[in-house]
This record gives C-alpha cells, structure tokens and sequence, in this order.
C-alpha cells in the first residue's frame, strides 16, 4: 500500500522573526508607556500625540542602527574567525584534521569510519573550512546584504507597533477615553503579538501571549502610576 510523502515544514527565517519581535516588543510597550504617563499627568491629547510621534521616530531610528551594527558585527566577526581557520588550515593542517576527527568521535563513529571522512573533507579547503565554521565554531555565514535588512525591518515594525497604543489620540480629544481605548487596543495587540511571537518560537501560545500582555500593561502602568503621584 502506497505511503503519503513525508513533508517536512521547517520555519526559515529566524533571523527576519527574531527583528520583527525585537522591533515590535519595543514599539508596543515603549510608545504604550509614554502615552499612558503623560495621560496620567494629565497634558493635552495633542501633547500625547506630538510626544508619541517623536518617540516613535527617535526609537526607530535608535532600535534599527541597534539592528544594523549587531548584524554588522556578527559579519565581521564570522570573516575574521574564517581568515583564522584558513591560515591555520595552511600552517597546522594536522591539528585541523585532529580537530574534525574529535566532531566526528563526538557522533559516535569508530576510528575506521572517521579516517576516510576526514581525508575527504581536508582535500577541499573550502570543505574543510566551511566544516571548522558550522561544526567546531557553530558559526553560520551571514546572509548577504543582512545588515541593512536587519536595520530596516527592526525600524519598521518599531514604527508599526508604536503606532498602535498611539492610534486612539488621534482621533479622540478626551484624555480619559483616548486612554482606555489606547490600554483595551494596546493590551489586545500584546496579546495577538506575543501568541504569534510564542508560536515561533515553540512554546505555548497563551503562555506567550499572556507574558508579553504583563510586561507591556506593568510598563504603562508604572509609568501612569509615577505620572499621577508626581503631576
């Protein structure tokens, strides 16, 4: 009897996922925790609005240069780590091969199984670096171009996310009422975030939702709190 192929789906993009949470994470909860303090001190809508809005632009700016020089660094370092293995490929390549080996003692194969494999990885150098990297290392080479797109993604969902707890003061001139509709929009946000960002990440939704919900309401509410007590 014929069996169904076996798919696997496997998620590819960790890197874009892990720049949209840290863009989002900050641009809910950074521009929800301003609004909420200056609510709490009482200033115009148009205050919270204007405050908000330069917050935004500050923080994009800040979080996707963040995102540029992280990814930046993780380039440089991997160069300058495969310069290394070159050179030492060249000048000690029975070390090299004795580092390979030991990888494949590591799994378990037999001496008379590893011989072989590693006289074929080391007749390549390019397979014989590009092993040392991934397996000795664990170091994967930077996608090209990352940086930029690091930064730019980052930047963006900072922005989009930021927009969101902002949003009711734009179209509401009463304080109070901007700032309910900014807590039920921002928290509900949190949630729908952290569920999606938990479903990447594997662990349970509603766990995630409900932690990235607490950290956000704690963080505007603070930040009402300490306006309140010191208008």
């Amino acid at each position: 009897m014929p069996s169904a192929p076996h798919t696997e789906h496997h998620f590819t993009a960790p890197e874009t996922v892990r720049d949209i949470v840290i863009g989002m994470s900050d641009g809910l909860t950074v521009p929800f925790a301003l609004a909420a303090g200056l609510s709490g001190a009482k200033v115009a809508t148009s205050v919270v609005v204007l405050a908000g809005l330069a917050e935004i632009a500050a923080g994009s700016i800040a979080m996707g240069l963040g995102g540029y020089l992280a990814a930046r660094t993780d380039e440089e370092h991997y160069e300058s780590e495969r310069r290394r293995e070159v050179r030492e490929t060249h000048e000690i390549p029975e070390v090299e091969k004795a580092e390979v080996a030991t990888v494949f003692e590591g799994w378990g194969l037999a001496a008379a199984q590893i011989g072989p494999i590693v006289d074929a990885i080391s007749a390549d150098e390019k397979r014989f670096v590009d092993f040392m990297m991934r397996f000795e290392l664990g170091l994967e080479e930077p996608q090209p171009g990352r940086a930029v797109r690091s930064a730019t993604t980052i930047g963006i969902s900072y922005v989009a996310g930021g927009l969101i707890p902002l949003a009711p003061y734009f179209f509401v001139n009463d304080l109070e009422t901007a700032l309910t509709a900014s807590v039920v929009v921002t928290l509900a946000a949190l949630a729908v975030f952290g569920g999606i960002k938990a479903r990447f990440t594997g662990i349970p939704i509603l766990k995630g939702g409900a932690q990235t919900t607490l950290i956000g309401g704690l963080a505007a509410a603070a930040a009402f709190a300490i306006a309140r007590l010191f208008r």
